[in-house]
């Protein structure tokens, strides 16, 4: 069953409640057939017994004889199949239809005035019996009605009859328009598999046409619709950055290998090896920091960065990092200095990452800084947060290109980049770093006034002393 595809368990199912719903529906509907019978037969039982029990009352005191004919002229008016028979106080009959004499079931003793119902067979027939004692005048009569049921009998033999030979029918009938529905209901599911089987690299772009109606389907739609979006932008970064890798991977490559077969054309001096192993070192140098950015990231998107969060005070990491950049800053003679609060920020972080996130944005500072600028790194602390703004005199970053400055391997000036080195991965490393550790990290700037970075941690980041 559970390998049976969803329109035929869908079929079967449907076959199975309908199958139990018809049976109890005729059950019920034969019970009630029955009980209507025996309330049929006994409101007649019951009128006859009061026919009876009045045609006592006015000839009682004329004497049996009497009795008996009026009794047995009443018999030939009832051309209905009812019977009757009536005893007096002392047993003896006063009056019987033929089919009394006949043998059949012991009858209920009754109280007076109490009227008890039974079925029984009279000449091979079935008939419904209501038994009671009456007073009439001074006598004690006990009156035997009897009303046959084969007529209701019959009918619901019939009606029987019918549930066999239709019962089946109505569920088979049921059960193929339930798979004909099931189909249809199933179709727009079917044009999402093939849709969704046509979908591949190279046509990432298609959509799933979309439902008419509001339902789950369409809701269903929406979702994969959706799902491929984001598996396009994915795809998409994952091509760029690919490109954006073999390319700036290229260029150290061939620069190593350029100089060095310069270099072994023919003999040289050892000024001019020394050149020639500096540049390659100086390359091979900048080539291990792009593998090492490029190793991290690839990491970070499989989810095995392995960062070690522990309680340390934010102040004194930010004081190194300002000191790592005075030394950055020197050849230029930046300014660079660092505000903290008087009292130490504790913060559950990552050490490593965090003076790496602290470096990325310090060492972009110093390198797009003119002569004689200044840097600035400031950590404040509020109830909700904690904030690290770094500021920089440069040339600023135009505002079209502020939201593109954090992907991979994105540089707002390829030139420039050249110049001052870097593939455009530090700010890509610097927000996931902060996303880590659950924080944002933001630009602003304006050309000619320099830029300003603000990274926030969240308040469940903060731990106490101790911890």
């Amino acid at each position: 069953m559970i390998n049976l595809p969803i329109r035929a368990r869908l079929t079967a199912l449907y076959f199975v409640v309908l199958a139990l719903s018809f049976v109890a529906f005729f059950w019920v509907s034969d019970v009630g057939f029955r009980r209507s019978i025996e309330a049929t037969a006994d409101n007649a039982s019951r009128t006859n017994l009061e026919t009876i029990q009045r045609l006592l009352a006015s000839n009682s005191l004329r004497g049996e004889t009497k009795v008996r004919k009026e009794l047995s002229e009443l018999a030939e008016l009832w051309a209905n199949g009812a019977l009757f028979e009536v005893s007096g106080e002392n047993g003896n009959w006063i009056y019987r239809s033929p089919q009394f004499l006949q043998t059949h079931g012991p009858l209920p003793q009754v109280s007076a005035g109490v009227v008890s119902f039974v079925t029984t067979n009279l000449d091979s027939s079935q008939y419904r019996i209501a038994v009671q004692r009456v007073s009439a005048g001074n006598e004690v009569y006990e009156i035997h009605a009897a009303v046959p049921t084969e007529p209701f009998d019959q009918a619901l033999d019939h009606f029987r009859l019918i549930e066999t030979e239709i019962l089946p029918l109505l569920v088979l009938l049921a059960s193929l328009l339930g798979y004909w529905l099931s189909g249809r209901s199933l179709a727009p599911v079917n044009r999402i598999i093939e849709t969704a089987g046509r979908i591949g690299a190279q046509n990432l772009s298609s959509r799933l046409e979309m439902p008419k109606a509001y339902d789950e389907l369409r809701r269903l739609t929406e979702t994969l619709n959706a799902m491929l979006a984001r598996i396009e932008a994915s795809f998409k970064s994952i091509t760029q950055f690919t490109a954006d890798a073999s390319h700036d991977l290229r260029t150290p490559v061939a620069v190593i290998r350029a100089t060095a077969e310069i270099t072994l054309r023919k003999p040289r001096g050892q000024e001019e090896y020394r050149r020639a192993l500096s540049t390659i070192l100086e390359t091979s140098v900048d080539t291990s920091e792009l593998l090492e950015n490029l190793l991290m990231l690839a990491r970070a998107d499989a989810g095995a960065a392995g960062m070690e969060m522990r309680t340390l005070d934010l102040g004194a990491h930010v004081q190194k990092a300002r000191e790592r950049a005075a030394l950055l800053g020197l050849e230029k003679a930046l300014d660079v200095t660092a505000t903290t609060p008087r009292e130490p920020v504790w913060v559950k972080a990552d050490a490593i990452a965090i003076d790496r996130l602290l470096l990325i944005l310090l060492d972009n500072a110093v390198k797009y800084s003119p002569s004689g600028g200044r840097c600035e790194i400031a950590l404040s602390q509020s109830e909700t947060h904690a904030e690290i703004t770094v500021r920089d005199s440069g040339e600023g970053i135009p505002e079209s290109e502020l939201k593109n400055i954090f992907d991979r391997f994105y540089r707002v000036d390829r030139v420039r980049s050249r110049n001052t080195g870097g593939a455009g991965l530090g700010l890509a490393i610097a927000r996931w770093i902060a996303e880590m550790h659950g924080g944002t990290i933001a630009a602003e700037s304006k050309l000619g006034a320099g830029s300003e970075f603000q990274i926030k941690l969240p308040a469940g980041a903060f731990g106490t002393l101790g911890n």
